[in-house]
C-alpha cells in the first residue's frame, strides 16, 4: 500500500472569531482537516481535546460533532468515543450521481445564456488551479477545485444546490483527496476545466455535458486502485 498522502495529524487551528458563532466554525474547521486527510479515518476526536484546542465550552464541539455526524464525517460511541469514519463508498456513489445530475443541467443551462464575465472568473479558477498543481499544493487545489464548480452554480442561480451537494459530498471529497497524488491527476482536472470552460463558451451543450461527465467519473472509475491502495480507509 502507498503511503497516504499527507501525514495524519491534529489539527491546529487559530482561536475563532468571537464575533461568530462557535459551533459553525469548529464544524468547518474539523470538517476540512477530515478532507484533507488530516484527521484521517479511524482518528479519535476527544471533545475534552477539542473544546481546549479551540478554546470553547463542550457544548459547541457537541454541536459541530453531531454536524459531523448527519454527514456521516464521524462514528460517535455514546459513553466511548468518537472518531473519523471510514470512507462510505456507497455514500460517495450517491453524491456522484447527485452532483452528475445536477451539473449536467447547470452546463446545459451556461450554454444556453451565460454573461462573458463567468467565462473570464473561470478561466482565472482554472489558472490558479495550474499553480496550485505546479507547486504540488493539493489543499489549495482541492478549494480550486470547489471554486470552479461553485462558479458554474452561482451564474446559474443554483447557490443553494451547491450547499446541498457540499453537504453531501464528505466521501466522495474523501475519495477524490485520496486519488489527487496520483500521477497526472491534477492535471487531468485542469485539462477538464478547460474543455468545459470552452464548451460553454461555444454555446455547445453537448461537448459541455461529454467533459463534465468525463470529468466527475474520474475518481470513481479508479476505484478498484484506490481501494487496493488503502483498504483501511474504505468501507462498502
Amino acid at each position: 500500500m502507498e503511503a497516504a498522502p499527507t501525514t495524519p495529524r491534529p489539527a491546529v487551528r487559530p482561536r475563532l472569531d468571537r464575533a461568530r458563532q462557535a459551533a459553525p466554525q469548529v464544524f468547518e474547521r474539523l470538517r476540512n482537516a477530515i478532507i484533507a486527510l488530516e484527521l484521517p479515518p479511524g482518528a479519535p476526536l476527544s471533545r475534552a481535546d477539542l473544546a481546549a484546542q479551540f478554546g470553547v465550552s463542550s457544548t459547541p464541539i457537541r454541536d459541530a460533532l453531531m454536524r459531523l455526524e448527519e454527514e456521516g464525517l464521524v462514528d460517535v460511541f455514546p459513553q466511548h468515543a468518537t472518531v473519523v469514519s471510514r470512507v462510505d463508498l456507497g455514500r460517495a456513489q450517491q453524491a456522484h450521481f447527485l452532483r452528475q445530475a445536477l451539473e449536467l443541467e447547470i452546463v446545459r443551462l451556461l450554454t444556453e445564456e451565460h454573461d462573458k464575465s463567468l467565462i473570464i472568473r473561470l478561466d482565472q479558477a482554472i489558472a490558479l488551479q495550474q499553480q496550485f498543481a505546479k507547486a504540488g499544493d493539493f489543499e489549495a487545489f482541492m478549494t480550486g477545485d470547489n471554486d470552479f464548480h461553485a462558479q458554474l452554480y452561482a451564474a446559474a442561480g443554483k447557490q443553494e444546490l451547491w450547499a446541498l451537494v457540499r453537504s453531501r459530498s464528505g466521501h466522495i471529497d474523501r475519495l477524490r483527496r485520496l486519488h489527487l497524488p496520483s500521477p497526472g491527476k491534477a492535471q487531468n482536472i485542469v485539462r477538464h476545466h478547460k474543455l468545459i470552460t470552452r464548451a460553454i463558451e461555444a454555446r455547445d451543450a453537448d461537448a459541455a455535458q461529454q467533459h463534465l461527465r468525463k470529468h466527475l467519473s474520474g475518481t470513481l472509475s479508479e476505484l478498484d486502485t484506490i481501494r487496493r491502495q488503502y483498504p483501511e480507509y474504505l468501507t462498502d
